[in-house]
Parts: C-alpha cells; sequence; structure tokens
C-alpha cells in the first residue's frame, strides 16, 4: 500500500511541480473579503465526524472564512493528492505523513511555515518535536500527535509466573532478554518473554541512535554502519534461537496480522516493542494489565534511542491563494481549545505540550498513560525526515528480518543488503 502510494507521489510530482517554486507568503494580513478554503484529511468516520465539529467551531469564530472538507480513506488520499498537487490545484490545508513529507517538501509543493509565524504560533511545541517537520532547515509542516517507542509489558504474565519487573531507568537489552528467558522457562514455552520485532522503522532507529549513528545522514543518504544494523538481527535472531522469542514462522505470522493477533494482544508474549499510543487497543485486545516500560539500554548507549514520532502533521499548499487564512486554521488546530476537546487523541497524544495537559482528565486511564510516557522520556534529536524514495524502507525491512530469522541470510549479508537495496531506491527517487 506505501509502496503504491510512494510511485504514484514519485511520478505525479514529478510531472507536475517543476512551476511550484515561489508561491505563497503567510506573513499577509488576513482578508476581511469572503475567503474559501480546501481542507484534506484521512481517517475514520469518527474522525470525519470530530473534525467537522472542529471546522463548524473554527467557521463561527471566523464567519468570513469558509472550509471545505476532502475528506478520503488512507488508500486513496495519496493518489488524490498527488494529483491535485500536479495539476496546482492542491488543497490548502493538507494532512501530511511522515513517509512522504521530503517527496512534497523537496519539490515545492508546500509552504514554509517559517512564513507564517504572524498567525501561526509554536511557542508550546517542545522543540525536537517541531524538527520533525523540518526539510532543509525549513518548517514545512507541523506535528499533530506525537508517539514514542517503548515496550509494552503484560504485568499480569510477570505476576502470575512469578518474574520481578525490571528497572527501566537502567535496564540494558542484555536484560530484556535475561527477563524474557525467565518467562519463557516459568511458562514451559506456553509463553514467550518477548514478541520478536524487526519489521518497522521505529527499532532499526532506535538501536542505530543508541550506537551513536543514525539511519539516514542529513544529505538523506543511508548512514547506518553495516556492522551495527548486523548487530541488530543478531540480536534478533538469538531471541528466536533461544526461546525468548515465538518460532521465525510464528513471528512473521504475527507482523502481518492485525494487532489483536499480535503476541502482545494475545497474551502470549510478556514484552513487546510497541509505540506508546498503541497501548489503549492493546489493552482493550488483551483484557490483560498492560504497563509502558523506557527502551532498554537508553542508559548505555552512546546516544539517546528515544525519539518523537508525530502521528501525522499539518502542510499548507505552497499554492494556496490564501496562506495567512490556511495558517490561521491551522493555528486553531493545534492550539485553540475548544478544537483539542473535540479531537482529544483521535490524532494521537497531542504535540502541544498546553494542550496535551489541558485534556489529560478527559482521557481514558491508558490514553493518560501514553501522554504520562511523553512526558517521562528523554529523546535526543529528531531523526533526519525519511529521504524521498525511501517511503519502501519497512517492506525492504520486513524481507531482510525474514531471512535473517530463517536462517537464509546471515546478519552481515542482510546488512549489506539492505544498505543496497534503499540507497538505491533513494538514489531512483
Amino acid at each position: 500500500m506505501k509502496r503504491t502510494g510512494a510511485a504514484i507521489v514519485a511520478a505525479a510530482l514529478t510531472l507536475g511541480l517543476a512551476a511550484c517554486g515561489g508561491g505563497s507568503d503567510a506573513s499577509q494580513e488576513l482578508s476581511d473579503d469572503p475567503v474559501t478554503l480546501r481542507f484534506t484529511w484521512w481517517g475514520s468516520d469518527e474522525r470525519h465526524k470530530r473534525t467537522q465539529q472542529v471546522i463548524d467551531i473554527f467557521q463561527k469564530a471566523h464567519p468570513n472564512i469558509t472550509v471545505k472538507g476532502e475528506f478520503k480513506e488512507w488508500n486513496g488520499y495519496w493518489d488524490s493528492l498527488a494529483t491535485t498537487v500536479a495539476a496546482n490545484d492542491a488543497p490548502d490545508i493538507i494532512q501530511m505523513d511522515e513517509l512522504y513529507l521530503a517527496s512534497y517538501a523537496e519539490r515545492g509543493a508546500l509552504l514554509d511555515l517559517g512564513t507564517a509565524t504572524k498567525h501561526l504560533n509554536t511557542a508550546d511545541f517542545d522543540k525536537e518535536a517541531l524538527a520533525t517537520g523540518v526539510v532543509d532547515g525549513k518548517q514545512y509542516a507541523l506535528p499533530v500527535g506525537l508517539s514514542a517507542y517503548s515496550i509494552v509489558v503484560n504485568t499480569d504474565l510477570l505476576a502470575q509466573y512469578g518474574v520481578t519487573a525490571p528497572d527501566d531507568s537502567t535496564w540494558s537489552w542484555d536484560d530484556l532478554k535475561t527477563v524474557g528467558a525467565q518467562v519463557s522457562k516459568a511458562s514451559g514455552g506456553k509463553v514467550t518473554g518477548v514478541q520478536s520485532w524487526g519489521f518497522d522503522a521505529g527499532g532499526v532507529n532506535i538501536w542505530a541512535r543508541q550506537a551513536g549513528a543514525s539511519l539516514y545522514d542529513e544529505k538523506g543518504n543511508v548512514s547506518i554502519p553495516p556492522a551495527v544494523l548486523a548487530s541488530y538481527w543478531a540480536y534478533l535472531a538469538d531471541l528466536a534461537k533461544t526461546g525468548v522469542a515465538p518460532p521465525p514462522s510464528v513471528t512473521i505470522e504475527r507482523a502481518s496480522a492485525a494487532l489483536d493477533q499480535s503476541g502482545t494482544a494475545t497474551n502470549t508474549s510478556a514484552f513487546g516493542t510497541w509505540w506508546n499510543t498503541q497501548l489503549t487497543s492493546l489493552t482493550a485486545a488483551s483484557g490483560k494489565n498492560l504497563k509502558l516500560l523506557k527502551l532498554p539500554g537508553e542508559s548505555q548507549g552512546k546516544g539517546k534511542g528515544a525519539y518523537y514520532k508525530p502521528s501525522m502533521f499539518w502542510s499548507v499548499s505552497s499554492r494556496s491563494k490564501h496562506p495567512a487564512e490556511a495558517a490561521l486554521f491551522v493555528d486553531f488546530l493545534a492550539n485553540n481549545q475548544d478544537a483539542a476537546n473535540v479531537l482529544l487523541t483521535d490524532r494521537g497524544v497531542p504535540a502541544n505540550t498546553k494542550i496535551r495537559t489541558a485534556i489529560t482528565g478527559q482521557l481514558k486511564e491508558t490514553d493518560k498513560a501514553a501522554a504520562a510516557y511523553l512526558d517521562a522520556i528523554t529523546v535526543g534529536e529528531a531523526p533526519r525526515v525519511t529521504p524521498n524514495g525511501a517511503s519502501n524502507i519497512e517492506a525492504i525491512l520486513k524481507r531482510h528480518t525474514e531471512q535473517v530469522l530463517f536462517g537464509r541470510a546471515t546478519p552481515e549479508q542482510a546488512a549489506a543488503s539492505f544498505i543496497k537495496e534503499l540507497q538505491s531506491e533513494i538514489d531512483a527517487a
């Protein structure tokens, strides 16, 4: 699905964005005349309802501005957006995803929000959160919600098998392996200590950052050292080989299934790597007490692995005829308390720290825990935005993880092959 979207984005933007440079300037004054803005987003019916409520509140406060919503499911969203952008008919306000941000920004399709400070306030956003929307030194996107990589532990399973929960302020990856082995042994293999991972960019990003490296350099080239990547896969292979994680066939099957079929959700693995915001869904599926733990290795690593991952962004088209009003609407979405009371965590735990604190009392306990986790961790510098051409990274990663787990490639072979393939896709974009 993401590969198809990336191909369409690349083809359409290459054809249609040559003339997009320059464009709008959001520093101009707001108009007193009637203004119509187009606003596009993807999501469920519930998101559509909440978003329309917010639009209604905004229009009541700004009667000369009409906001027309254009909402779609994820599958058709990127096809439509690429087509409209290539035709110089893009919506004014765009819900943007990190995987495609560089593709649009580098081709001049998005407004530099740095020109919008007269109408868009970002004072209540952490600087590392804001940095997630920066491409080539310019703020092309404002993060909506934030998540961070975490370990989710089933405390009921630990109690059942008499295993002591680790101190997550000091534990290491070896400690995770040790405590996971205790669970596997105590359960007689009925429950594995750890749910294996290796299928999303979060895990490999964390591993690289703790090693003092990065997945990409500032120019957008693959920069993770082969030895670091090989050690990542060697660790995962060892978990499976020693029975701390499930056999490869089970791991692969679960990786391709829905969240409710995971080892965490089915109470067949005690520890698992997840984004913190998935806690509510996992708890509902498992029916057990689950807890968020900080990442192993943070106190031993050469660098901070933890970082903010935006659930999505707000961007403004560089071709908008009403950039000031578009920026004003983004400001309303990001900073207005009435809007926040409607949206809550529909688009993730709010990136705006003031809003996050204000809505906490209205949240479920698991959502409160997810919000508290963001406040409890220490993050490093934001990773470089996924380069143009690299949006297919997780499909490439999944294939190489499978090769290692099934013994069809050594960690060293997989590392060399992965780096070469991902770099080739970036070079070809």
